[in-house]
């Protein structure tokens, strides 16, 4: 019989539902095997069999059968892998995700490189720019002056240097510097997390190598395109230089504040030693500098400076550059002072040397190495004894600046004060400055009148007087009354150089200055003699050198050499120069008055033991400046005090510039011999004296030229020699009859001058080392060059013009009665310069020798008589007011 068990018979079974087929129970013993659609629960109703049965169970409707637990289990089963896909989808997903966003990103980077790098030029066309040259100047014995340039240094290899040095910049600036390859990305997630953890920008990422591409190729702009483009160019000169060039390049080029540009203008600028020479302590605060040079400056804030080379030198330690000994040896007590140096008053000379450079060797395209005449302990004495003496002196006598030229008596410059304080104003007073120089310009004065005849024994009226409403007062308010010409220099008498100027006139004396070395120019007034036209110290001290010297023109010179770093020679200095500039005999007269200014007269503070001394004082109107220029025959030494402002002062040029020269030159002179200053003398050239006719007094005319004829001495014996053209240079020379060669030690002709002497318009401004033109010559242009003849005649375009040593004119006419050249004097009618006859020449009188001229007031004064024969003693009351 067939068995059926229907699902409500199962234990806590629930009734079937109500219309709801079950399915068809198995025969008995038939196996029921489930399918697919059963074991799922996915078959439908229709697919379902619907079983009849017999007895009990057979006539009701079969209850709803309940979905078998198999298949519940089944779901439940298919339901955990499901979850354990969905999961592992997830994280395909994210992965997923994460490489799209990455491809997109990276995309984007390479497409802000490509856009940023396309504004770069063309690589083939990058270059290392050339570093801005620098001017390296050093002293006469090879001691460092100063650089100068837009660096202030110069540049140093990688192996110049210290091993310490380099380190301390990679400890410090880019620990991985020696193994990236241009762009840290270690840094910069570091900095990154620094960053993020901080909630702000912690530190910079920057390599060396990218900060060497930015000072080098790039703006300071933070901007993203200027850190893609320093990137590209990092890794570029990655590629292009190895490690040891990139750190010189970064060294060389990275700035330190002060000016200082590169580890030599840096060690430079604080320390005042080389690069070369750093010491542990100094290269670690050098380098700390660099994130903050204004803030971390030793100069500016030495506590701020300590603090960062400790730092510099713990990370030296910590990347084993150096033991944590050698840090803590290196390190510099906070209780110790940060010495750093200080720019002394060899800087006045460094920048006068670089303001003459283009001048000497025009643009310069790489670093120099200048050799000058300074001597650097002279230099130093100057600023110590001009320095104590306006800090003595200064408050109680109303100046605050001073300035010192010293050079040698050929004029070579050997120091050089521009001011008391370098650091305070840099503006130079020796040299850019022009002041009064007051009663220091009269020598020309009195050197005009001795070339016309005066003597220093002339006789003089120290009064007052009126010339064209000029009327020169004596500093003292006080008049002596007669006195002679070297008194009146001596005593510095107003009155006597205004009654001198007028009377050789002012264009006379601007032409003795100008010979001697004023290059400034001068106005042709009376009161010029007083010394009221402004000139430099510079010039006004080389000035004074030919009185110093025998007689010969110097151009200052401080610049003997100049190399480029390979050691090829630019420049160098020669010996030529003016030549003689003064007549002996005139200097001697010249060295007698000045001498006698320093031994009784305003100078006589200037005095040293042992030493002929001559100088001359000088005070401008209301003391606004205090002059004294004195020389030996060692030396020349000029001395200016007063103040920038022009406020007037309680100096004169007797009182405290005599004192710092007197001072100065004690030291200066120290450990040399004592000599006489030298009178200057022809001996050893030859001379040209004109021919005179011993019967009639007249000199003797050439026929065939209708010019005065002259024979050739030799200017140490007075005789006669024999004279021939020198065919290679066109100058006379003399020869010895007897072998008929040139005649050893006598110069020819046109190396010497005559009385006025023989020069060409072609002068050298100190100042600027630029040709000025003396306008002593009527017909010569700006620039032009004059030429004489083997006689020391002017060549020009003018016939029958001819030097006139009598007048002190370049040329004058030829008088047909006399044969002599006509001397020019002004028309006391009409004001004019009008040539008239000159005097007789005495026999055997040399041409170089100055004739007694017919003097010819200037037209506000009464004409007075002609003076002439031999020197003679006068009185300048007789010359101008006929007493």
């Amino acid at each position: 019989m067939d068995f059926r068990i229907s699902a409500d018979d199962r234990v806590g079974a629930q009734p079937a539902q109500k219309g709801k087929s079950q399915p068809r129970a198995a025969a008995k013993g038939q196996r029921i095997e489930p399918s697919i659609g059963q074991s799922m629960g996915l078959l439908s109703d229709r697919e379902r069999p619907v079983g009849g049965g017999s007895g009990g169970g057979g006539g009701r409707k079969p209850p709803k059968a309940q979905k078998p637990e198999k298949p519940r289990r089944g779901k439940a089963e298919t339901a955990k892998p499901r979850k354990k896909r969905r999961s592992g989808g997830f994280l395909m997903g994210l992965l997923w995700w994460g490489f799209v966003a990455c491809l997109w990103g990276g995309l984007a980077v390479i497409g802000v490189i490509v856009y940023y790098g396309a504004q770069l030029p063309a690589s083939n066309t990058w270059a290392i720019p050339e570093r801005p040259p620098n001017i390296r100047i050093l002293a006469a014995d090879g001691s460092l002056i100063s650089n100068r340039g837009q660096t202030g240094g110069e540049a140093v290899t990688f192996r110049e240097l210290p091993y310490y040095v380099p380190a301390a910049f990679i400890a410090s600036e880019d620990r991985r510097f020696m193994s990236h390859f241009g762009v840290d990305p270690i840094g910069l997630i570091s900095v990154a997390i620094e960053s993020v953890q901080a909630r702000g920008v912690t530190r910079g990422a920057s390599t060396l190598t990218q900060q060497v591409a930015k000072n080098l190729f790039l703006t300071p702009d933070q901007t993203l395109g200027r850190k893609v483009q320093e990137a590209i160019l990092a890794i570029w000169l990655e590629q292009n230089f190895t490690k040891e060039e990139i750190l010189e390049l970064y060294m060389n080029r990275v700035y330190f504040g002060a000016g200082a540009t590169g580890i030599e203008a840096a060690a430079q600028t604080y320390f005042g030693v080389s690069a070369r020479n750093l010491s542990l302590g100094q290269a670690a605060m050098l380098v700390g500098i660099l994130p903050a040079p204004s803030a971390y400056n030793p100069k500016v804030n030495p506590e701020r400076a300590i603090e960062r080379q400790r730092l510099v030198l713990n990370l030296m330690a910590q990347e084993g550059y150096i033991t944590a000994e050698e840090a803590s040896a290196a390190r510099i007590d906070p209780d110790q002072t940060v010495r750093t140096r200080v720019a002394g008053s060899e800087s006045y000379v460094a920048d006068w040397v670089e303001s003459l450079m283009t001048a000497y060797i025009g643009d310069i395209q790489s670093d120099v190495v200048v050799q000058t005449t300074i001597d650097y302990k002279m230099q130093k004495d100057a600023e110590f004894i001009v320095r104590e003496a306006v800090a003595e002196e200064g408050a109680k006598r109303g100046f605050s600046q001073g300035a010192l030229v010293a050079m040698d008596v050929d004029g070579t410059v050997r120091a050089m004060v521009g001011g008391v304080d370098y650091q305070a104003s840099q503006y130079n007073r020796a040299v850019t400055a022009k002041r009064q120089p007051g009663s220091t310009f009269k020598p020309f004065v009195y050197l005009a009148a001795m070339e016309k005849g005066y003597t220093p024994d002339t006789l003089a009226e120290d009064a007052q007087f009126d010339y064209n409403g000029w009327s020169p007062r004596n500093a003292s308010g006080k008049y002596a009354g007669t006195v002679t010409l070297r008194q009146g220099l001596a005593y510095s008498l107003n009155t006597i150089a205004g009654r001198l100027a007028i009377d050789v006139t002012p264009e006379k004396v601007i032409e003795v200055a100008m010979r001697m070395g004023i290059s400034s120019p001068l106005t042709p007034v009376p009161s010029i003699a007083l010394g009221t036209q402004e000139v430099n110290l510079l010039e006004l001290t080389s000035a004074y050198a030919p009185f110093a010297n025998g007689g010969n023109g110097v151009i200052p010179n401080v610049i003997t050499k100049i190399e480029d770093v390979s050691g090829k020679v630019l420049y160098e200095a020669s010996d030529a120069g003016p030549g003689r500039v003064v007549d002996p005999k005139v200097l001697s007269e010249m060295n007698d008055m000045l001498k006698t200014a320093v031994e009784v007269g305003t100078g006589r503070g200037a005095n040293i033991g042992g030493w002929d001394v001559a100088g001359k004082t000088g005070t401008s109107q209301e003391s606004r400046d205090a002059l004294f220029v004195g020389y030996t025959s060692a030396m020349v030494t000029g001395v200016w005090l007063g103040n920038d402002d022009n406020k007037g002062t309680k100096l004169s040029g007797g009182n405290v510039p005599a004192s710092i020269w007197h001072n100065f030159m004690t030291k200066a002179l120290a450990g040399k011999n004592p000599a006489p200053i030298p009178s200057g003398s022809y001996a050893g050239q030859v001379i040209a004296q004109q021919l005179v006719d011993p019967n009639t007094g007249l000199p003797v005319v050439d026929p065939a030229t209708g010019q005065p004829q002259v024979q050739y001495v030799d200017g140490g014996t007075g005789q006669p020699v024999q004279t021939t053209i020198d065919p290679a240079t066109g100058q006379v020379v003399a020869i010895d009859p007897t072998t008929g060669q040139p005649i050893q030690g006598l110069q020819p002709l046109a190396q010497q001058t005559s009385n006025p002497p023989i020069q060409t318009n072609q002068m050298v401004d100190p100042a600027t080392g630029m040709p000025v033109t003396n306008g002593a010559d009527p017909w010569a242009q700006p620039g032009q060059t004059v030429t004489y003849d083997a006689n020391g005649q002017v060549i020009n375009p003018n016939a029958g013009l001819v030097q006139d040593p009598n007048a002190g004119l370049n040329a004058a006419p030829i008088d047909p009665e006399t044969g002599l050249p006509m001397t020019l004097i002004v028309d006391p009618a009409t004001g004019q310069q009008v040539w008239v006859p000159s005097a007789p020449a005495t026999q055997n009188q040399q041409v170089i020798t100055q004739q007694n001229n017919t003097f010819a007031p200037p037209a506000a004064v009464e004409q007075q008589p002609t003076y002439q024969g031999e020197r003679q003693q006068r009185t300048l009351m007789d010359l101008i007011f006929g007493n």
